[in-house]
């Protein structure tokens, strides 16, 4: 079959639409018609971390459609459904039974590097491999190549616009506040980064009703956002240096109950620890940078928690319904910081999204 897709040629390169051959599903597999998806910051970061020798590729992992053809041992799923697609898990390992799908055991070989487990490619052009099955998807085509482990069906009324970033950004925000850190409303909660992940932990935060809610980014447009989500905003680079703990610590009446980084910029880390009360928690779910930083002191006496988190926590086949189920009753209207736009400007909405002048740009086709 053929399909126009995004493809990137090399490390930090643009992406270039052009027609490639894709597979027809296995028996295990779905194809799936994109009609939207999102453009996520670890497509970006990704993009520009691998090695020349794993291009060209396509990426995109936040795709919704509608599905095509289902291979001979797909159950639950069916042709015509409506689905959001996510994350891979192998579903057999023991991470897996044990309701932690987000650390799978082949979760890299799933996700990340591009091929089947057996080591062939989903896309083809003219007779050679293009690395694909990015988060199990590739989405940044027409037609994706999805499995039961990952495509979730979601009800047919929903925009395929708005379902598509709940596939990562808003399942992993969302997710770090109810799944992770699960608040009590008399908590505090600080969010370091208020793009799209951010914004979804902001908002959740206030669906469950936490009293103190504070919001940190250099960007005020973005802090517009999450002050209509409730949050109290804070720009670092307003104020004066050394400043910036202490005035976290004021807002949060001596420290904060925990916090979620999305920018994994390890400065920022620091801080968030620095600012927490004791027995606090702090929630990393960026990615980025490494060479953090840390008081192992006051981690110690002040018995302060610092943990990963992928996705959210979240099992996408039970999450993202969820969570769709939220936005439906108005308790997680994530759909105000979406902007759409048409496939082939893609490379403009990656301009737009890293200059501030949106939140979260979903690519329609």
């Amino acid at each position: 079959m053929k399909t126009r897709a995004a493809v990137v040629e090399g490390p930090g390169q643009p992406f270039q639409l052009v027609d490639l051959d894709i597979d027809e599903p296995r028996a295990d597999e779905i194809l799936v018609r994109v009609k939207a998806v999102g453009l996520c910051h670890t497509d970006l970061t990704v993009r520009d971390m691998l090695p020349a020798e794993m291009f060209p590729r396509v990426f995109g992992h936040e795709g919704a459609g509608v599905v095509e053809a289902i291979g001979s041992d797909v159950v639950g799923v069916a042709v015509g459904d409506h689905v959001v697609m996510s994350f891979r898990s192998c579903r057999e390992c023991a991470r897996c039974a044990g309701g932690d799908v987000g650390y799978c055991e082949q979760s890299m070989a799933l996700n990340y590097v591009g091929y089947r487990m057996d080591g062939s490619t989903t896309f083809h052009r003219d007779g050679s491999d293009v690395a694909g099955s990015f988060f199990g998807q590739s989405s940044f085509s027409e037609l994706a190549i999805g499995s039961a482990d990952n495509v979730v069906v979601i009800d047919r009324e929903v925009d395929p616009a708005v379902a598509a970033p709940f596939g990562c950004g808003f399942q992993t925000g969302a997710g770090a506040v109810l799944n992770t850190i699960d608040p009590e409303p008399a908590s505090s909660l600080v969010i370091y980064g208020a793009g799209a992940v951010g914004l979804a932990a902001v908002a959740a935060a206030r669906a469950r009703g936490v009293e103190t809610i504070v919001a940190v980014d250099t960007q005020d447009s973005r802090l517009e956002h999450a002050a209509v989500f409730g949050a109290v905003g804070v720009n670092p680079t307003d104020l004066p240096d050394g400043a910036f703990v202490d005035r976290i610590r004021e807002l949060t009446a001596g420290g904060t109950t925990a916090g979620v980084d999305t920018t994994a910029v390890p400065q920022v880390i620091k801080q968030a620890v620095q600012a927490l009360a004791p027995r606090g928690t702090l929630v990393v779910v960026g990615l980025g940078a490494p060479g953090i930083e840390l008081d192992a002191v006051d981690l110690m006496q002040n018995g302060k928690i610092v943990r990963g988190c992928i996705e959210g926590d979240s099992d996408p086949l039970t999450m993202i319904p969820e969570l769709l189920d939220m936005l439906a009753a108005g308790t997680l209207p994530l759909d105000r910081l979406i902007t759409t736009y048409p496939f082939d400007q893609i490379n403009e909405a990656v301009r737009d999204v890293a200059a501030g002048a949106v939140v979260k740009p979903v690519l329609v086709f």
